[in-house]
């Protein structure tokens, strides 16, 4: 009788590892595309903003903004001023912080500019809500509520950031500083959730261009400043305990949403960003 030998056994790999690294990976995809179209939107705000305001060329703000340079408006001026630009220092120090070698690494620059982004989150928040409800906004009533709503996640998710590393309670005080992110990603979300409407739809369809109003625009507002907020806590829900599906229902969502951000950032860039730069 030939004698047969067991071979070991080699481990498989469990469906549920799987499915963590996959949502690891679909997140970590995300994150470098948003990092590299906002780091792109810091440039164009610097290079139109910045650039122009330190010539004396303040007419120039109003390329993109109706309602950035106003004669005889010292304040609203002033406001505007400073919200393009901690705009600009916000969306280049935001990604920093959420970085993990950059917090282990560098814990001293990682505080300084954690005390930074949450002291720029209130006033860009408080800059917002006077410019959209003095000045008024672009998008009319509608508008002003939802950046009102935008700016109200931002000192609620900057509030308790802040509370939590106090405390340090360091894994409660990540959560809302990602949410922090996403709420002060908001009008980047919009900018390059709107350019890919119109690219897929080749024009303003679902809106008026003059007005700047309609049920489309309405979608977008929800979508880029409620949304991001409200799905992060789905995200941390399905990396601590999701089944398996749920793992594999949240990446490739976001996996699709990284591909809508994408090609928005290439519209964005190329059609709104560079030829006003």
């Amino acid at each position: 009788m030939a004698s047969s030998a067991t071979l070991p056994s080699t481990p498989s790999k469990s469906p549920s590892n799987s499915n963590k690294k996959l949502l690891k990976t679909s997140i970590n995809i995300w994150f470098v595309v948003v990092v590299i179209g906002q780091f792109i939107f810091a440039t164009y705000i610097l290079g139109l903003y910045g650039v122009s305001g330190l010539a004396g060329d303040f007419e120039r703000w109003n390329t993109a903004s109706p309602h950035g340079y106003q004669t005889n408006d010292l304040w609203g001026n002033l406001f505007f001023g400073v919200h393009m630009a901690l705009a600009a220092i916000i969306t280049i120090g935001g990604p920093l912080q959420l970085m993990k070698k950059v917090r282990s690494k560098f814990p001293k620059f990682h505080r300084i500019n954690g005390r930074i982004y949450i002291f720029s989150a209130f006033v860009i928040s408080f800059a917002g809500l006077y410019l959209s409800w003095v000045r008024g906004s672009v998008g009319g009533l509608t508008g002003s509520i939802f950046i009102s709503i935008n700016a109200a996640f931002i000192m609620v998710s900057a509030f308790y950031t802040i509370k939590y590393a106090v405390a340090r309670k360091l894994a409660t005080h990540r959560k809302w500083a990602i949410r922090l992110f996403l709420a002060m990603s908001g009008v980047w979300f919009f900018r390059v959730f709107l350019m890919l409407w119109l690219t897929i739809n080749q024009g303003p369809v679902g809106f008026d261009m003059k007005t700047f109003t309609g049920p489309a625009l309405n979608m977008l507002y929800v979508f880029s400043y409620v949304f991001p907020v409200l799905f992060a806590g789905f995200y941390f829900k399905a990396k601590a305990n999701g089944s398996k599906k749920g793992r594999l229902a949240i990446s490739i969502f976001l996996l699709l949403l990284t591909l809508c951000i994408f090609v928005g950032t290439i519209t964005a860039t190329m059609g709104m960003w560079l030829p006003r730069f």
